[in-house]
C-alpha cells in the first residue's frame, strides 16, 4: 500500500491550495492529514473515517480547512482556504484500520509529504 500526496506549493495569505492523498493497494478506513513545520512537532490537521464520511478537525484549521474524498478514486482530499503563513509546513497523509478515527488514533501508512509555503 502507498499514499502519494500532490498539490503542495507556495501560495499567498489569503488563498486557496487543494492537496490530495491517493492510496494505491488496499485501502484504510481512517485517513488523515498531518503537518510539520521545521522545528516544530507534527501536528494532526484532519481525519475522516471513510465509511461514514465523518470528519474531524484541528482548532487551528476549522472553519477553513475541508477533508473529502472520493472513494471511486481512492483520493483524500484536504481543501485548504483563508491559508496564513503559520499554514507553511510539510503535509502529509496517513492510513490507518481504526475503530474510531481522528488525528490521535496512532497510524501506521505515511506518504511521503508534499510542501506548501504561505507568505
Amino acid at each position: 500500500v502507498q499514499l502519494v500526496e500532490s498539490g503542495g506549493g507556495s501560495m499567498q495569505a489569503g488563498g486557496s491550495l487543494r492537496l490530495s492523498c491517493t492510496v494505491s493497494g488496499s485501502t484504510r478506513n481512517c485517513m488523515g492529514w498531518f503537518r510539520q513545520a521545521p522545528g516544530k512537532e507534527r501536528e494532526g490537521v484532519a481525519a475522516i473515517y471513510t465509511g461514514s464520511g465523518s470528519t474531524s478537525y484541528a482548532d487551528s484549521v476549522k472553519d477553513r480547512f475541508t477533508i473529502s474524498q472520493d472513494n471511486a478514486k481512492n483520493t483524500v482530499y484536504l481543501q485548504m482556504n483563508s491559508l496564513k503563513p503559520e499554514d507553511t509546513a510539510m503535509y502529509y497523509c496517513a492510513a490507518v484500520w481504526s475503530l474510531r478515527c481522528n488525528v490521535d488514533v496512532e497510524y501506521n501508512l505515511w506518504g511521503q509529504g508534499t510542501q506548501v509555503t504561505v507568505s
